[in-house]
């Protein structure tokens, strides 16, 4: 029989409810209901005063709320969702001659009678009458102040007729001495139907819960754990009570993209069922272990007081679906492959490329990767397996603890002798696993290297080689603990792959890097070492290249001091990069050399440069030449197409000649014109080449602004003022080829 949330209380009814005795049935709903302070059963006290005790802590029974509904100050609250809810328990009261005494709500639902028609009248009514012997109330009667408790099932028979079983708890209760003996036998009745169900389902319930062989779970309507088996549990490979109170996703870990958390809050949100869905996944517990679980969801009804839920059955059919965790398993590697051919080669840099590689398998493929590129003496050099192989390391990383990682990054070149596990990768130029003991063993050999290698945690090792355009650039290592699956067949195809795409990348890398370097050593070959100067003329000058992300360009300069005492100043840039650029570059820049020496118009020689670039190829460049003569302080300037020249005046003004720019050379069919400019002893002239001026974002004559500033506070030596104006332009370096040319104007003595 479940607890009482009973209604039994201090007589607050009619004055002949208060005349039937001193424990008063308080009519009404539930909030007018008293309850008990204790969880225990309820046991009348001994010559008590009316009042209900607890037996283990001997509390008397208070009301729940007091008299208008206003919640009761004291220790007892009522329960929402209380199984009483479930279950109508009626209260009555009997009198030693059997007559009703007091009567509960339960009572007139049970009975069909209201309290005015029961109150006094005999219980005999409320039961059928018996063929011999005494009645059912009298039995009650007697049984219960024989044995001061007792239950069992007895008909009962409603006010329409009906006859219908019910289970009684009845037990004494003492009242005031002077009516008859004091004592008065108090019945709790429900029908038996209601309690059979509710017992049945318990015991099923209970049952089910603990010797299912199913996963039975409940969820939350934030799909958290509030209840499961342990036949889950021994799924998840996680205590029952570690689960409680955790999201999902916390447990359950799925490579679908959240379409299982979509389905659990379908459920809980609207309510739709699902039965028998398969879903791939792996668990926080065992993170290792591929399962393929059939999952049936449905929604749960929120009990009083609490919100919807989802309720669950799970059943591991990996087995029977071994082919639904192979694509689990190859869709995992796909993704994996996707990533890493997403991470690896975002730029042509040999070392960043190598730490994309391990950064896209450490830790979702091993634990532990390292990079390292073979050492050949010649670059068509072949593999020989008879000689030790030489790598450099250009790139490791690992998630074990140390030393793990001081192991992997402590080495630079690396010595692989003949025979070991390398070597057969390379004779095969396909991956292989081995054993790390196999590895020390063949590969490393003893000495203090392999006994770290052993103490590092590794448990396997696969080695794949990095071929590209059929030659071998390096080889990837990867590394997995004892505490993850050793590497399949699978994993080494994968490893292939990757390495294959890595490698491409690599070779990408490496050949961009030579044509970089070349075109570097071309265009610093052919740009000036040391520019002529003259008693009139100082020059200060600086060629920065762009960074490793953009290739060389054709910006040139020149400094030509010509036999009649002027002197000429050269700037240009040939558009495109590499070494077509530079190659362009010192082509123009000799052509630009030898024709200064005869062609004594500016504008002249614009136009010979124009025809030498479109003979040679040259789409477009662009160049300024300065013609200065110290006898009369006069320049003669030609512009094709480049940033005009600055003058800083020895009072500190900035002004920019030329005039026209003109078109580029390589257009042709355009006159390039020749403007002049009187130069005052002491000024510095500026030619400079976009890459100075311009950058991202930024509106060139901002940069032109910048650079005018910069000069007017050029008062210095020239070489310190180069310095510092590069400082101020370019803080971050350069991001593009830039020359500046710094050349401070004298003039002669017999100056008109």
């Amino acid at each position: 029989m479940p607890r009482t949330a009973g209604c039994v209380g201090p007589p607050r009814g009619s004055a002949r409810e208060r005349s039937a005795g001193p424990v008063g049935v308080r009519p009404g709903g539930r909030a007018g209901g008293w309850r008990a302070e204790c969880r225990g059963a309820l046991r009348p006290r001994p010559g008590g005063r009316g009042h209900w005790v607890c037996p283990g802590q001997r509390r008397r029974l208070v009301p729940s709320d007091q008299p208008g509904g206003a919640p009761s100050a004291g220790p007892i609250r009522s329960e929402p969702g209380s199984l009483l809810e479930h279950v109508p328990v009626a209260v009555l009261g009997l009198d030693p001659a059997g007559r009703v005494r007091y009567w509960g709500p339960g009572a007139q639902e049970l009975f069909g009678y209201e309290a005015a028609a029961a109150l006094a009248r005999p219980a005999a009514a409320l039961f059928p009458e018996p063929a011999d012997g005494p009645g059912p109330a009298e039995r009650l009667v007697e049984r219960a102040r024989a044995l001061g408790y007792w239950r069992g099932r007895l008909p009962v028979l409603h006010r329409d007729g009906t006859v219908f079983d019910c289970g009684f708890r009845a037990f004494p209760v003492t009242g005031a001495a002077d009516r008859d003996d004091g004592t008065v036998v108090m019945a709790l009745a429900s029908r038996g139907d209601e309690l059979d169900r509710v017992k049945t389902n318990l015991a099923f319930l209970d049952a089910l819960f603990e010797t299912c062989p199913i996963g039975l779970v409940m969820l939350d309507e934030e799909l958290r754990y509030v209840h499961l088996n342990q036949a889950l549990a021994d799924m998840d490979g996680i205590p029952v009570a570690d689960h409680l109170g955790r999201d999902t996703g916390e447990i359950m870990i799925t490579t679908d993209g959240g379409e299982f958390r979509r389905m659990l809050r379908a459920v809980a949100d609207e309510g739709r069922p699902l039965v028998g869905v398969l879903v791939g996944m792996r668990t926080a517990g065992r993170p290792d272990v591929d399962q393929v679980r059939s999952v049936s969801l449905f929604p749960l009804s929120g009990a009083v007081g609490t919100g919807r839920g989802v309720g669950g059955l799970l059943v591991d059919v990996t087995d029977r679906e071994r082919a639904l965790l192979e694509a689990t398993a190859a869709r995992r590697r796909l993704a994996l492959l996707d990533r890493a051919s997403a991470r690896i080669g975002t730029t042509l840099d040999v070392d960043t490329t190598a730490r994309e590689l391990v950064d896209a398998t450490v830790p979702d493929f091993c634990d532990g990767s390292v990079v390292e590129m073979v050492e050949w003496m010649y670059p068509s050099e072949a593999f020989d397996p008879d000689l030790p192989l030489i790598t450099r390391r250009i790139a490791a990383g690992t998630v074990l603890p140390p030393p793990a990682a001081e192991l992997l990054s402590s080495l630079d070149r690396v010595t692989y002798p003949p025979g070991s596990s390398i070597h057969r990768m390379l004779s095969t130029g396909r991956p292989v696993c081995v054993t790390v003991n196999e590895f020390t063993a063949r590969t490393v050999g003893r000495n203090r290297r392999a006994r770290q290698i052993l103490d590092s945690g590794l448990a396997c090792v696969l080695v794949a080689p990095l071929i590209a355009r059929g030659h071998v650039q390096g080889i990837a290592l990867f590394g997995r603990s004892a505490a993850r699956p050793a590497f399949a067949g699978q994993d080494l195809g994968l490893a292939g792959e990757i390495a294959s795409r890595a490698a491409l990348c690599l070779d990408n890398a490496r050949l961009y890097s030579r044509v970089q370097d070349i075109s570097l050593t071309l265009q610093r070959a052919l740009l000036p070492t040391a520019p002529d100067e003259t008693a009139h003329v100082s020059v200060a000058h600086r060629y920065l290249p762009g960074s490793r992300a953009t290739e060389v360009g054709g910006d040139w300069y020149d400094v030509i001091a010509l036999p009649d005492g002027r002197v000429a100043l050269v700037v240009g840039d040939v558009m495109g990069h590499g070494v077509p650029a530079a190659a362009s570059m010192g082509s123009l820049r000799i052509t630009a050399r030898a024709l200064a020496r005869h062609s004594p118009d500016p504008g002249a020689l614009l136009a010979e440069l124009d025809t030498t670039a479109r003979d040679t190829g040259v789409e477009l460049a662009t160049c300024l030449y300065v013609l200065y003569d110290p006898r009369t302080g006069r320049a003669r300037i030609a512009n094709a197409g480049h940033p005009p020249p600055l003058v800083r005046h020895p009072d500190g003004t900035v002004e920019t000649l030329g005039g026209v720019l003109g078109v580029p050379l390589g257009v042709g069919g355009v006159p390039f014109r020749t403007t002049g400019a009187e130069l005052p002893d002491g000024a510095v002239l500026a030619l400079y080449t976009d890459g100075l001026v311009e950058a991202r974002g930024q509106d060139i004559d901002e940069g032109l602004d910048a650079l005018r500033a910069e000069l007017a506070r050029a008062a210095g030596p020239l070489e310190e003022e180069a310095d510092r104006i590069l400082a101020a332009l370019l803080p971050d370096g350069a991001t593009d080829d830039t020359v500046l040319v710094l050349a401070r104007i004298g003039r002669t003595d017999d100056r008109a």
